[in-house]
C-alpha cells in the first residue's frame, strides 16, 4: 500500500456505476406482502437494510453532489418500502425478542427518521429479558449496540467490553485468518467507526494491527477474487488514520466491474441473464463497492487538504452541514 492520494476520477466512476446498477435493481429490493410472516429475512428485509446503510452514508458524505442525489434517492426507496416505519411496529410486535428489527430501524432513525409506534415498542421490548440475553456473536452484538445508540436507547452492553471479545479485539493471528473471521473483522470496524463515520473510535493499536495485516489479506483475497471481501477490506483500509491507498487493489477492483456498473460476489458474473440470479449474485458486492469507493474519495481528498485542511467527516459523526433529518 501506499501513502498517497488515491485516485478520484476512479473512485467517483466505480461509485456512480455502483450506483446507477443498483438504481436499475430497484425491484429486486422491494419487500414481498408477507415479509412480516414467511418470508426470509436474509432474502428481503437484508437486502434492503443494507441498501439503506450504505446509500445514507454516501447520500450524507460523498462529496460530489450528483452522485450524494442518487443515493438519496435509493435511501428514500428503502424508508417507502418500510411504509414509513410502519413496518417495524409490526416486526416488533410480532418477534418481541429479536434484535433485527431494531437494527434496522437504527439505520433509519440515525437520518431522523422515526415511527412513533415502532420507537414506544422498542424502548419496551429491549428492556424485556428475554431481549437482553448473552449472544455468542459478539459481532453482531457491537451491531445492535450501535443501532441502540442511533435510536437514543440506553445501551443494553459495555460497547468496548463486548469489543474485547471479536475477532478484531482479540487481534488474531494474521495468517490463521479465515474468510469468515475476515468478514468478523470488517464489520467490527464498521461498527466501531460507525461505518466510518467516526474513524477516531478506531484506537491506535487496532489501526496499527489492521495497517501492518490489510495488505496480506488484500492480497489473498484478490487471488481468490472474492470481490466482496475485497470491497470489505478496502472500506476498512479507508477507516485507518492517514489512510493508505493501494493503486493494484483498486484497479483490480475496478476491472471486476461490469460494464453495467454490477460487481460479482466473486469471480466473474453469472452468464444466465436471470435477474433474481444477478441480483442474488451481484448485490452485495456492488454496495460495498460505492461505500468503499466512498470512503477511499474522502480519504483522498484528506490527504490533498494536508494536515492543516481539517477532516472533512468528523464533526459529531457528520460533515459540515450534513444532516440527520429526511433525504
Amino acid at each position: 500500500m501506499t501513502g498517497g492520494h488515491g485516485d478520484p476520477g476512479l473512485l467517483d466512476h466505480m461509485v456512480e456505476a455502483s450506483l446507477g446498477w443498483l438504481e436499475g435493481a430497484r425491484g429486486c429490493f422491494r419487500l414481498p406482502p408477507d415479509v412480516t410472516t414467511d418470508a426470509d429475512p436474509n432474502l428481503t428485509l437484508k437486502p434492503l437494510g443494507e441498501l439503506a446503510e450504505l446509500s445514507q452514508l454516501i447520500g450524507a458524505l460523498h462529496p460530489r453532489e450528483e452522485v450524494r442525489r442518487t443515493a438519496r434517492g435509493l435511501f428514500a426507496f428503502a424508508w417507502n418500502e418500510t411504509q414509513d416505519g410502519e413496518l417495524f411496529a409490526e416486526l416488533i410486535r410480532g418477534e418481541p425478542f429479536a434484535t433485527y428489527p431494531v437494527e434496522l430501524y437504527g439505520v433509519f432513525a440515525r437520518a431522523g427518521l422515526r415511527h412513533a409506534e415502532a420507537d414506544a415498542l422498542v424502548r419496551t421490548t429491549t428492556r424485556l429479558r428475554g431481549w437482553r440475553v448473552a449472544r455468542e456473536d459478539h459481532t453482531r452484538t457491537l451491531g445492535v449496540l450501535n443501532a441502540e445508540r442511533r435510536i437514543g436507547l440506553r445501551p443494553h452492553a459495555d460497547f468496548g467490553s463486548v469489543l474485547a471479545l471479536t475477532g478484531l479485539g482479540r487481534l488474531p493471528e494474521p495468517w490463521a485468518l479465515d474468510r469468515k473471521a475476515a468478514y468478523g473483522i470488517t464489520h467490527d470496524v464498521f461498527h466501531l467507526t460507525d461505518w466510518g463515520r467516526d474513524r477516531q473510535r478506531l484506537s491506535p493499536e487496532l489501526a496499527g494491527y489492521l495497517r501492518l495485516w490489510l495488505p496480506s489479506w488484500l492480497e489473498n483475497w484478490l487471488e481468490e477474487q472474492l470481490w466482496d471481501l475485497v470491497g470489505e477490506l478496502l472500506a476498512v483500509t479507508a477507516c485507518l488514520p492517514r489512510a493508505p491507498y493501494d493503486p493494484v487493489a483498486w484497479q483490480r477492483l475496478a476491472g471486476a466491474q461490469a460494464a453495467d456498473g454490477s460487481v460479482p460476489e466473486r469471480g466473474a458474473a453469472p452468464g444466465s441473464g436471470d435477474p433474481d440470479e444477478m441480483f442474488t449474485a451481484c448485490y452485495h458486492s456492488t454496495l460495498v463497492t460505492a461505500f468503499a469507493a466512498t470512503l477511499a474519495r474522502i480519504a483522498a481528498d484528506e490527504a490533498e487538504a494536508g494536515p492543516c485542511g481539517g477532516d472533512p467527516v468528523l464533526v459529531g459523526g457528520r460533515t459540515p452541514g450534513e444532516s440527520e433529518s429526511a433525504p
